[in-house]
């Protein structure tokens, strides 16, 4: 009964962080949620008995893909605005969302629903963390090294961006002129009218 309470507490936490993320329009905001969100999924691999890929994930993905993320909003949004960073959307897509949100979760409900649990039985849990390494650097090698170049495109472009932005920025030395000159923001439009 506590293993239920404990799932319920973890997964709810985790869709609450997850739909903050996506909902918020800070985006520094946004990847701390997504943070919080990735240290919960950690939880799951500790309630599976499995604290070796509770512990990447945590390393990996609470601590280098989010400081990645928050280094490229921070190097591509110059935030001198009182209310930071933030995402000026005007599209209304959520009404669209919504069926195909609809399918997704009568899906899953469906497949769970249709599934025996009662003839399930737990999969062996290999503890040997050698086995895990050769088959990351083995096995899926070129998968491993794909994703670390991907990222890196990922931050040279952050720097592309950003430099792009510096330059049209150059020349303005009062910090509302700066955040007047930023596309999208609110004292550009207030300059307008």
């Amino acid at each position: 009964m506590m293993e239920r309470l404990f799932f319920g507490a973890v997964a709810t936490v985790l869709i609450f962080s997850a739909l903050m993320a996506v909902g918020t329009r800070n985006l520094v905001r946004a990847v701390l949620w997504l943070g919080l969100t990735l240290a919960t999924t950690s939880m799951f691999y500790i309630m599976l008995h499995a604290p070796f890929l509770a512990t990447l994930q945590l390393i990996l993905y609470t601590g280098g893909v989010l400081s990645l993320m928050l280094f490229g909003v921070m190097l591509t949004r110059r935030s001198t605005e009182q209310h930071g960073v933030e995402v000026h959307n005007e599209s209304n897509g959520q009404r669209r969302a919504l069926p195909i949100v609809a399918v997704a979760v009568g899906l899953i409900v469906t497949a769970v629903g249709r599934t025996d649990l009662s003839t399930a039985t737990p999969a062996a849990v290999s503890p040997e963390t050698r086995e895990i390494g050769q088959r990351i650097l083995g096995t899926h090698l070129l998968a491993f090294e794909v994703l670390s170049v991907l990222l890196l495109a990922a931050m040279v472009g952050a720097i592309v961006i950003a430099r792009r932005k510096d330059a049209s920025l150059e020349g303005k030395d009062d910090p509302r002129d700066r955040a007047a000159a930023l596309p999208g923001s609110r004292l550009s439009s207030e300059r307008e009218t």
